[in-house]
Formats: C-alpha cells, sequence, structure tokens
C-alpha cells in the first residue's frame, strides 16, 4: 500500500477541491449576488470539505484526523441540503444541481470509505 506524505496526494482531497471550485462557478451569478446569505453558506460548507480534510492531516495523531474527516463529511450533507434549496429556488438549474449533488455524494461516500479505513489501522 503506498504511503500518503501530504494531504494533497489524498483523491478525496484532490475531488473535494474540484468540488468547491465547481460550487463557486455555478454560484457566481447575478441571480445568487442578490441572495448573499445562502450563497454564502453555500460557500463556506464547500470550502469546508477540503479545509477540514487537510487540518485533520496536520493535526496530532489518528483520532483528530477522524474527527475531521468526519465535520468534513458532514459538510457534504450541509451543501447537498443547501444545493437542493438554491435549486428549489431556481437559483441554479436542475442539471448544474444535478452535476453537484453527485460530487457531493461521491465525496461523501469516499470520506466515510477513507474513515472506515483509516479507523481501522
Amino acid at each position: 500500500m503506498a504511503t500518503i506524505e501530504k494531504f494533497e496526494e489524498l483523491e478525496v482531497w484532490k475531488i473535494s477541491m474540484e468540488l468547491c471550485s465547481d460550487t463557486y462557478k455555478i454560484t457566481n451569478t447575478d441571480l445568487f449576488s442578490r441572495y448573499f446569505g445562502l450563497k454564502d453558506q453555500i460557500h463556506r460548507s464547500a470550502v469546508s470539505v477540503p479545509s477540514n480534510i487537510s487540518e485533520g492531516d496536520e493535526r496530532d495523531g489518528k483520532n483528530q484526523f477522524l474527527y475531521f474527516l468526519a465535520i468534513a463529511k458532514g459538510s457534504c450533507g450541509e451543501l447537498r441540503t443547501q444545493l437542493k434549496i438554491a435549486k428549489s429556488l431556481n437559483y441554479i438549474k436542475e442539471e448544474e444541481y444535478n452535476i453537484l449533488n453527485k460530487k457531493c455524494l461521491s465525496t461523501s461516500k469516499k470520506l466515510g470509505g477513507l474513515h472506515y479505513v483509516f479507523k481501522a489501522i
């Protein structure tokens, strides 16, 4: 099994960075600029996912890493809810929602798998 020396090598961190970037791109519209509260919360949730992965990796010990992986996974769920709200208000298109929701689910699943594997070590 390959050894990971830094969080930037983690596949889940890479895809969470893509999720964050894609979220910012899709919510960078005139419509969203009028509804700052929801846009800001969506951005915070999206940023929280890769940020918590990296913070957990930089902390001391396995338990801290597991804790921050769980926080990152929770942020994926929070983001999915906020995106669903944005879709229901017609702030984002159905297709955009489906793309981001799929990425959220994939990221969450990978975080759960990493948590499970790392906990067993």
